[in-house]
């Protein structure tokens, strides 16, 4: 665990994303200026006061801890950077403290192991793998992965056709950035989808990766029928 200030904000940083921020409040100037000062990380928590009322540290609460690249003071104390995406966190408990900032205890949001029936057992039920791969196995570890790679090409094959036939499913007006099957892709992909700020929020609690995929490819699929003037509304 670790002491982690926390920047609620109503926008989502998925990890590996690259944000630019504007800081004006005196009290996240003062924030960032202690970021500098120490390891230049903070929490990025999604909060929209609209739709979600006051902002609370709830337990167990997720967001993604932010580190600070370039930037820029500017004369009248406001800030201009860079925030990387590292890591999602689990909010463990809220701290009281003197600073005009929150903060709070947080821990590291890792990925869960595959759930029962999932996994192997999934893969032999749909015919990926013989009957009696998903028994643990010497070669179980290699074979997961491979599994891993040819779930994340699906993924990455649905969005090469929605780019084809759509155009790129954001508002940028850039190429697609390469992406390889060998890496975790989910939070690359959703970073590059322009949606409803609560889907993505959703998809960033999410903690296995197949699960996250399964959300994109939903996603996808539905631009597509959106975007098909041959299919029936």
């Amino acid at each position: 665990m670790r002491r982690l200030p926390l920047f609620p904000l109503p926008v989502v940083l998925f990890p590996g994303a690259v944000m630019p921020l504007h800081i004006f409040e005196p009290r996240y100037r003062r924030m960032v200026a202690r970021c500098l000062e120490y390891d230049r990380r903070f929490g990025l928590l999604y909060h929209d006061a609209d739709r979600m009322g006051p902002f609370e540290r709830s337990t167990g609460r997720v967001g993604t801890v932010a580190e600070i690249g370039e930037f820029r003071i500017l004369p009248d104390g406001r800030s201009l950077l860079l925030a990387q995406g590292v890591e999602r966190f689990r909010i463990v408990d809220g701290i009281e403290s003197d600073t005009p900032y929150l903060e709070a205890l947080v821990e590291p949001l890792d990925e869960a192991p595959a759930a029962p029936g999932g996994g192997f057992a999934a893969l032999e039920g749909a015919g990926f793998l013989p009957a009696g791969k998903g028994a643990a196995s010497g070669g179980e570890a290699g074979e997961a992965e491979e599994h891993r790679m040819e779930r994340r090409r699906r993924t990455l094959d649905l969005l090469d056709v929605v780019v084809d036939r759509l155009g790129l499913p954001s508002d940028e007006a850039v190429p697609l950035p390469p992406l390889d099957p060998a890496d975790e892709v989910s939070f690359r992909i959703a970073a590059l989808i322009r949606t409803d700020p609560l889907w993505q929020h959703a998809l960033l609690t999410l903690e296995q990766e197949e699960e996250r995929l399964d959300r994109i490819d939903e996603l996808l699929r539905e631009a597509l029928a959106a975007g098909d003037p041959t299919r029936d509304s």
